[in-house]
């Protein structure tokens, strides 16, 4: 099997990558960035795919992420997040080749007070979440069999910038941090995703062909604050710095967050056989990486 990996400079991209070096197996994985393959140039990806052909399996984890900047580059995060993926769609169809498509849960608008499935309607409050959901919808009309697109929530590892790493450097730099208690979620570990990617390819109800194409989410287990989040990064790391929670009103920001994303795992638990870890002890799995 040929597996492309595209985003390979990013958190999730990274951490496949780490997790292939240790793999034995029958799997190629060719892993892409944004010098060979430019999302938001729709000739740069059509150029990689003229030149480039014979994979089984597309992993698609480039995304236009910052949520707040998007507001102000709604073309370019549009493009990337949910134009390019036409192209990409296209092109696994002209190969017969499946696509895992990593996508959020701020396709949400956080109304909810109960874990997200993934039957519930959408409603995005923010540009990003915006055309995440356009780029779901995409592949969803492009490719009626063969893509499993997952929404993840809260992403962090010990590669790239991420929440973990700021409060880290918060916590050793100043003596007091606020930080919002009023939006709730689920952290998710890079290397969780990861390995549960890979568990999916390897999977016998993966590898059947024509399946129709489903949507799944995946993060850790539980849910917790953003002020809950940072609190066991402290916990964790021994850092002695005052941490305050505030409101969201408190914290302003260019993007509006929603307030509850926690989604049920359920289905893909089901259906790939899944274990997954709380977040808490995934979170001390990372911290013991960047120690």
């Amino acid at each position: 099997m040929k597996v492309l990996v595209t985003g390979k400079d990013g958190q999730l991209g990274k951490s496949i990558h780490k997790l292939i070096l240790n793999l034995h197996n029958d799997i190629e994985y060719i892993l892409v960035g944004r010098k060979e393959l430019d999302l938001s140039n729709s000739e740069s990806i059509s150029k990689y795919f003229n030149n480039n052909t014979g994979f089984n399996l597309i992993i698609n984890c480039a995304a236009y992420t910052a949520v707040d900047k998007a507001e102000e580059e709604s073309d370019l995060a549009n493009q990337i997040n949910h134009i390019a993926l036409k192209q990409i769609a296209d092109f696994a169809n002209s190969q017969n080749a499946k696509l895992i498509h990593i996508s959020t849960d701020y396709v949400f608008d956080g109304d909810c007070h109960f874990p997200y499935l993934e039957i519930d309607n959408t409603n995005p409050i923010n540009i990003y979440g915006k055309t995440k959901l356009l780029g779901e919808k995409i592949i969803q009309r492009t490719m009626k069999n063969n893509a499993i697109i997952i929404r993840t929530s809260w992403l962090y590892s010990e590669f790239g910038h991420n929440f973990v790493k700021t409060m880290l450097k918060l916590g050793s730099e100043r003596e007091e941090v606020t930080v919002v208690n009023d939006q709730i979620g689920t952290p998710t570990y890079a290397t969780d995703l990861a390995e549960a990617i890979i568990n999916i390819v390897n999977n016998e109800n993966f590898k059947i062909g024509n399946f129709p194409s489903e949507i799944y989410n995946f993060s850790n287990l539980g849910e917790a604050s953003w002020y809950d989040f940072a609190k066991e990064i402290f916990k964790f790391s021994n850092l002695n710095c005052k941490l305050t929670p505030i409101c969201s009103q408190q914290f302003p920001v260019t993007a509006l967050r929603p307030k509850y994303t926690t989604m049920s795992k359920d289905k893909i638990i089901d259906k790939f056989q899944l274990r997954i870890s709380s977040w808490q002890k995934s979170l001390q799995k990372c911290l013991r990486t960047m120690t």
